[in-house]
Protein backbone atom coordinates (compact mmCIF):
# COMPACT_ATOMS: atom_id res chain seq x y z
CA UNK A 1 0.00 0.00 0.00
CA UNK A 2 0.92 3.62 -1.07
CA UNK A 3 1.00 6.15 2.10
CA UNK A 4 -0.91 9.34 0.56
CA UNK A 5 0.57 12.71 0.78
CA UNK A 6 -0.66 14.61 3.38
CA UNK A 7 -3.43 17.54 2.13
CA UNK A 8 -1.50 21.26 1.97
CA UNK A 9 -3.10 24.36 2.27
CA UNK A 10 -1.91 25.20 -1.05
CA UNK A 11 -4.03 22.03 -2.49
CA UNK A 12 -7.00 23.96 -1.11
CA UNK A 13 -6.15 26.75 -2.32
CA UNK A 14 -6.29 24.96 -5.44
CA UNK A 15 -9.27 23.70 -4.93
CA UNK A 16 -11.18 26.55 -3.88
CA UNK A 17 -9.56 28.72 -6.31
CA UNK A 18 -8.04 31.37 -3.97
CA UNK A 19 -4.37 32.50 -2.71
CA UNK A 20 -2.97 30.98 -0.37
CA UNK A 21 -3.12 33.58 1.81
CA UNK A 22 -6.88 33.87 1.45
CA UNK A 23 -7.50 30.27 2.87
CA UNK A 24 -4.78 31.63 5.65
CA UNK A 25 -7.05 34.53 6.45
CA UNK A 26 -10.05 32.66 5.82
CA UNK A 27 -9.05 30.08 8.78
CA UNK A 28 -7.60 32.92 11.20
CA UNK A 29 -10.31 35.21 10.53
CA UNK A 30 -13.44 34.16 8.70
CA UNK A 31 -15.43 37.54 9.10
CA UNK A 32 -12.69 39.95 6.82
CA UNK A 33 -13.40 37.38 3.56
CA UNK A 34 -16.80 37.26 1.74
CA UNK A 35 -19.33 34.90 1.94
CA UNK A 36 -18.77 33.73 -1.45
CA UNK A 37 -14.53 33.68 -0.61
CA UNK A 38 -15.46 31.82 2.91
CA UNK A 39 -18.07 29.15 1.09
CA UNK A 40 -15.61 28.06 -1.24
CA UNK A 41 -12.72 27.39 1.22
CA UNK A 42 -14.34 25.98 3.62
CA UNK A 43 -16.11 23.17 0.59
CA UNK A 44 -12.53 22.97 -0.38
CA UNK A 45 -11.33 21.80 2.82
CA UNK A 46 -14.36 19.30 2.95
CA UNK A 47 -13.46 18.00 0.05
CA UNK A 48 -9.97 17.24 0.59
CA UNK A 49 -9.56 16.31 3.94
CA UNK A 50 -7.55 19.04 4.91
CA UNK A 51 -6.91 19.48 8.60
CA UNK A 52 -5.37 22.46 10.08
CA UNK A 53 -1.66 21.95 11.81
CA UNK A 54 -3.12 24.02 15.36
CA UNK A 55 0.38 22.84 16.51
CA UNK A 56 2.05 25.34 14.07
CA UNK A 57 -0.69 28.07 13.94
CA UNK A 58 -0.50 28.12 17.80
CA UNK A 59 3.43 28.70 17.73
CA UNK A 60 2.75 31.40 14.82
CA UNK A 61 0.59 33.16 16.60
CA UNK A 62 2.58 33.14 19.87
CA UNK A 63 -0.43 31.26 22.18
CA UNK A 64 -0.46 27.58 23.64
CA UNK A 65 -3.81 27.00 22.64
CA UNK A 66 -5.16 25.73 26.18
CA UNK A 67 -6.79 27.18 29.43
CA UNK A 68 -5.97 25.56 32.68
CA UNK A 69 -8.62 24.79 35.30
CA UNK A 70 -7.70 24.52 38.81
CA UNK A 71 -10.47 22.40 40.92
CA UNK A 72 -10.32 21.87 45.29
CA UNK A 73 -11.15 18.62 44.55
CA UNK A 74 -11.74 16.31 41.57
CA UNK A 75 -13.75 13.75 44.04
CA UNK A 76 -16.49 16.20 44.85
CA UNK A 77 -19.82 15.92 42.41
CA UNK A 78 -20.43 19.46 42.75
CA UNK A 79 -18.01 20.49 40.74
CA UNK A 80 -18.71 18.30 37.79
CA UNK A 81 -21.65 20.59 36.34
CA UNK A 82 -19.25 23.30 36.66
CA UNK A 83 -16.80 21.40 34.50
CA UNK A 84 -19.52 20.51 31.92
CA UNK A 85 -20.29 24.42 31.64
CA UNK A 86 -16.56 25.46 30.97
CA UNK A 87 -16.17 22.49 28.53
CA UNK A 88 -19.54 23.63 26.42
CA UNK A 89 -17.90 27.55 26.94
CA UNK A 90 -15.39 26.17 24.93
CA UNK A 91 -16.79 23.98 22.55
CA UNK A 92 -15.86 25.32 18.72
CA UNK A 93 -12.95 27.29 20.13
CA UNK A 94 -9.24 26.80 19.36
CA UNK A 95 -8.66 25.95 22.80
CA UNK A 96 -7.78 22.93 25.05
CA UNK A 97 -9.47 22.37 28.47
CA UNK A 98 -6.66 21.38 30.88
CA UNK A 99 -7.71 20.54 34.60
CA UNK A 100 -5.40 20.23 37.25
CA UNK A 101 -6.67 19.13 40.79
CA UNK A 102 -5.34 21.78 44.07
CA UNK A 103 -5.85 18.92 46.66
CA UNK A 104 -2.58 16.57 45.08
CA UNK A 105 -0.72 19.43 43.93
CA UNK A 106 0.41 22.80 45.59
CA UNK A 107 -1.11 26.00 43.51
CA UNK A 108 1.73 27.71 43.00
CA UNK A 109 4.04 25.35 41.71
CA UNK A 110 0.88 24.99 38.99
CA UNK A 111 0.70 28.25 37.95
CA UNK A 112 4.52 28.13 37.87
CA UNK A 113 4.95 25.03 35.74
CA UNK A 114 1.57 25.93 33.27
CA UNK A 115 1.34 29.95 33.39
CA UNK A 116 4.61 31.61 34.00
CA UNK A 117 6.00 28.55 31.75
CA UNK A 118 3.55 30.01 28.86
CA UNK A 119 1.84 26.66 28.71
CA UNK A 120 -1.50 27.93 28.39
CA UNK A 121 -3.24 31.32 27.58
CA UNK A 122 -5.49 31.78 30.64
CA UNK A 123 -6.95 29.93 33.99
CA UNK A 124 -10.32 29.20 35.22
CA UNK A 125 -9.99 28.86 39.23
CA UNK A 126 -12.59 27.06 41.39
CA UNK A 127 -10.59 27.19 44.26
CA UNK A 128 -10.28 31.13 46.41
CA UNK A 129 -7.16 29.32 48.38
CA UNK A 130 -4.85 29.25 45.47
CA UNK A 131 -1.77 30.75 44.23
CA UNK A 132 -1.84 33.92 46.23
CA UNK A 133 1.94 34.66 45.41
CA UNK A 134 1.98 33.32 41.73
CA UNK A 135 -0.89 35.51 41.06
CA UNK A 136 0.61 38.78 42.52
CA UNK A 137 3.14 37.89 39.93
CA UNK A 138 0.69 37.52 37.04
CA UNK A 139 -1.11 40.71 37.88
CA UNK A 140 2.33 42.40 37.91
CA UNK A 141 3.45 41.17 34.18
CA UNK A 142 -0.01 42.22 33.24
CA UNK A 143 -2.10 39.00 32.92
CA UNK A 144 -4.61 39.09 35.09
CA UNK A 145 -7.29 39.89 32.80
CA UNK A 146 -6.56 36.25 31.54
CA UNK A 147 -7.40 34.65 35.28
CA UNK A 148 -11.11 34.11 36.07
CA UNK A 149 -12.57 32.97 39.37
CA UNK A 150 -15.73 30.70 39.34
CA UNK A 151 -17.75 29.67 42.28
CA UNK A 152 -14.99 31.21 44.52
CA UNK A 153 -13.39 34.34 44.33
CA UNK A 154 -10.46 36.35 46.00
CA UNK A 155 -12.02 39.59 48.23
CA UNK A 156 -10.35 42.74 47.51
CA UNK A 157 -8.24 41.11 44.48
CA UNK A 158 -8.92 42.37 41.09
CA UNK A 159 -9.82 39.42 38.85
CA UNK A 160 -13.12 38.56 36.73
CA UNK A 161 -15.35 36.31 38.40
CA UNK A 162 -18.51 34.42 38.24
CA UNK A 163 -20.42 33.47 41.82
CA UNK A 164 -24.10 32.58 42.49
CA UNK A 165 -26.17 34.95 45.39
CA UNK A 166 -24.62 33.20 48.37
CA UNK A 167 -26.13 35.90 50.72
CA UNK A 168 -29.41 35.39 49.16
CA UNK A 169 -29.88 31.66 49.23
CA UNK A 170 -28.91 32.18 52.83
CA UNK A 171 -31.63 33.97 53.39
CA UNK A 172 -34.25 31.92 51.23
CA UNK A 173 -33.10 29.00 53.83
CA UNK A 174 -33.53 31.25 56.82
CA UNK A 175 -36.81 32.45 55.79
CA UNK A 176 -38.32 29.05 54.43
CA UNK A 177 -37.61 27.39 57.93
CA UNK A 178 -39.02 30.58 60.01
CA UNK A 179 -42.01 30.20 57.69
CA UNK A 180 -42.60 26.32 58.83
CA UNK A 181 -42.29 28.17 62.49
CA UNK A 182 -38.84 27.33 63.36
CA UNK A 183 -37.50 29.35 65.54
CA UNK A 184 -34.18 27.33 66.95
CA UNK A 185 -32.50 27.41 63.89
CA UNK A 186 -28.34 25.60 64.02
CA UNK A 187 -25.85 26.39 60.84
CA UNK A 188 -23.35 24.36 59.69
CA UNK A 189 -20.54 26.00 58.26
CA UNK A 190 -18.15 25.22 55.80
CA UNK A 191 -14.25 25.24 55.88
CA UNK A 192 -12.71 28.05 57.94
CA UNK A 193 -11.80 30.86 56.16
CA UNK A 194 -13.48 30.09 52.72
CA UNK A 195 -15.10 33.09 50.80
CA UNK A 196 -18.37 30.58 50.48
CA UNK A 197 -18.20 29.70 54.30
CA UNK A 198 -18.04 33.72 55.44
CA UNK A 199 -21.21 34.90 52.79
CA UNK A 200 -23.05 32.42 54.02
CA UNK A 201 -22.60 32.45 57.65
CA UNK A 202 -22.88 36.01 57.74
CA UNK A 203 -26.29 36.57 55.43
CA UNK A 204 -27.91 33.69 57.84
CA UNK A 205 -26.71 35.22 61.15
CA UNK A 206 -27.95 38.42 59.69
CA UNK A 207 -31.63 36.91 58.53
CA UNK A 208 -31.91 35.34 62.15
CA UNK A 209 -31.27 38.93 63.65
CA UNK A 210 -33.84 40.44 61.36
CA UNK A 211 -36.45 37.62 62.46
CA UNK A 212 -35.40 37.80 65.98
CA UNK A 213 -34.55 34.38 65.97
CA UNK A 214 -32.67 33.02 69.21
CA UNK A 215 -29.22 32.38 68.90
CA UNK A 216 -27.18 30.09 70.78
CA UNK A 217 -23.11 29.61 70.66
CA UNK A 218 -23.51 26.13 69.99
CA UNK A 219 -25.58 26.37 66.85
CA UNK A 220 -22.91 27.70 64.79
CA UNK A 221 -20.99 24.23 63.93
CA UNK A 222 -17.46 24.31 62.01
CA UNK A 223 -17.68 22.08 59.33
CA UNK A 224 -15.95 21.56 55.83
CA UNK A 225 -18.62 20.89 53.00
CA UNK A 226 -17.70 16.89 53.67
CA UNK A 227 -19.88 14.27 54.63
CA UNK A 228 -17.45 13.66 57.54
CA UNK A 229 -18.36 16.90 58.82
CA UNK A 230 -22.17 16.57 58.22
CA UNK A 231 -21.28 13.37 60.61
CA UNK A 232 -19.72 14.83 63.53
CA UNK A 233 -22.41 17.58 63.61
CA UNK A 234 -24.97 15.23 63.69
CA UNK A 235 -22.87 13.82 67.00
CA UNK A 236 -22.74 17.31 68.33
CA UNK A 237 -26.87 18.29 68.29
CA UNK A 238 -27.46 14.91 69.72
CA UNK A 239 -25.68 15.64 72.90
CA UNK A 240 -27.09 19.56 73.33
CA UNK A 241 -29.10 20.44 75.97
CA UNK A 242 -31.28 22.82 73.78
CA UNK A 243 -31.14 20.98 70.41
CA UNK A 244 -32.38 23.07 67.35
CA UNK A 245 -35.73 22.57 65.51
CA UNK A 246 -33.71 23.03 62.07
CA UNK A 247 -30.26 23.36 60.32
CA UNK A 248 -29.07 25.38 57.76
CA UNK A 249 -26.03 23.86 55.71
CA UNK A 250 -23.73 25.58 53.94
CA UNK A 251 -23.55 22.20 51.16
CA UNK A 252 -25.67 19.35 50.34
CA UNK A 253 -22.76 17.05 50.99
CA UNK A 254 -22.80 18.15 54.78
CA UNK A 255 -26.68 18.05 55.12
CA UNK A 256 -26.73 14.28 53.81
CA UNK A 257 -23.37 13.57 56.33
CA UNK A 258 -25.90 15.30 58.80
CA UNK A 259 -28.56 13.31 58.24
CA UNK A 260 -27.16 10.09 58.45
CA UNK A 261 -25.71 10.96 61.18
CA UNK A 262 -29.12 12.15 63.19
CA UNK A 263 -31.12 9.12 61.85
CA UNK A 264 -28.25 7.07 63.20
CA UNK A 265 -28.66 8.46 66.63
CA UNK A 266 -32.43 7.80 66.49
CA UNK A 267 -33.80 10.96 64.82
CA UNK A 268 -36.52 11.17 62.40
CA UNK A 269 -35.80 13.81 59.34
CA UNK A 270 -38.08 16.12 59.50
CA UNK A 271 -40.02 14.73 62.03
CA UNK A 272 -37.67 15.85 64.93
CA UNK A 273 -35.52 17.95 62.75
CA UNK A 274 -35.57 19.80 59.59
CA UNK A 275 -32.36 19.65 57.26
CA UNK A 276 -31.92 22.39 54.59
CA UNK A 277 -28.45 22.02 51.92
CA UNK A 278 -27.31 24.41 49.83
CA UNK A 279 -26.14 24.09 46.08
CA UNK A 280 -28.57 20.91 44.49
CA UNK A 281 -26.10 18.63 43.39
CA UNK A 282 -27.27 15.17 41.67
CA UNK A 283 -28.43 13.51 44.49
CA UNK A 284 -30.00 15.85 46.44
CA UNK A 285 -33.29 15.10 44.54
CA UNK A 286 -32.79 11.06 45.11
CA UNK A 287 -31.43 10.86 48.64
CA UNK A 288 -33.56 9.78 51.34
CA UNK A 289 -35.39 11.77 52.19
CA UNK A 290 -35.09 14.39 49.06
CA UNK A 291 -32.91 17.01 50.42
CA UNK A 292 -34.57 20.79 50.37
CA UNK A 293 -31.69 22.71 49.44
CA UNK A 294 -30.90 26.17 47.58
CA UNK A 295 -30.00 25.33 43.75
CA UNK A 296 -27.35 27.45 42.22
CA UNK A 297 -27.11 27.07 38.27
CA UNK A 298 -23.63 25.41 38.22
CA UNK A 299 -23.12 24.76 34.69
CA UNK A 300 -24.74 28.21 34.04
CA UNK A 301 -21.58 29.28 36.05
CA UNK A 302 -18.69 27.39 34.35
CA UNK A 303 -20.29 28.25 30.77
CA UNK A 304 -20.27 32.20 32.03
CA UNK A 305 -16.65 31.69 33.70
CA UNK A 306 -15.72 30.30 30.39
CA UNK A 307 -17.32 33.04 27.93
CA UNK A 308 -15.36 35.69 30.28
CA UNK A 309 -12.18 33.99 29.58
CA UNK A 310 -12.65 33.54 25.95
CA UNK A 311 -13.97 37.08 25.46
CA UNK A 312 -10.48 37.89 26.88
CA UNK A 313 -8.45 35.66 24.60
CA UNK A 314 -10.19 36.45 21.54
CA UNK A 315 -9.71 39.94 21.97
CA UNK A 316 -13.96 40.71 21.79
CA UNK A 317 -14.51 44.23 21.97
CA UNK A 318 -16.22 45.93 24.89
CA UNK A 319 -15.56 43.09 27.13
CA UNK A 320 -15.18 44.28 30.64
CA UNK A 321 -11.93 42.55 31.66
CA UNK A 322 -12.47 42.64 35.42
CA UNK A 323 -16.22 41.99 35.19
CA UNK A 324 -18.17 40.49 38.13
CA UNK A 325 -21.19 38.46 37.28
CA UNK A 326 -23.79 37.19 40.09
CA UNK A 327 -26.30 33.93 39.29
CA UNK A 328 -29.33 33.77 40.95
CA UNK A 329 -30.40 30.74 43.19
CA UNK A 330 -33.62 29.41 43.72
CA UNK A 331 -35.64 27.52 46.77
CA UNK A 332 -35.85 23.29 46.07
CA UNK A 333 -38.44 21.96 48.26
CA UNK A 334 -38.38 18.62 49.20
CA UNK A 335 -39.02 16.19 52.02
CA UNK A 336 -35.93 16.95 53.93
CA UNK A 337 -38.08 20.03 55.54
CA UNK A 338 -41.34 20.41 57.53
CA UNK A 339 -43.31 22.20 60.47
CA UNK A 340 -41.54 22.54 63.77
Amino acid sequence: MTQQKPVRIVDVARAAGVSVATVSRTLSNPDVVTETTREAVFEAIRVTGYRVNRAARNLRMQRAGAVLVLVPSLGNPFFSQILAGISAGFEGSDYSVLIADTAKHDCNAILERYFLDGRIDGMISLDSRCGGEELAKLSAQGVGDRIVFACEWIEDADFASVRCDNEGGARLAIDYLHGLGHRAIAHLTGPAGNVLTHARREAMQAERRRLDLPARPEWIIRGDFSLASGHEAARQILAMEHRPTAVFCASDMGAFGLISGLVAGGLDVPRDISVIGFDDIELSEYYVPALTTIRQDRRRIGETAAELLRAQLEGAAGTAARSRRQIGVELMIRQSTGPA
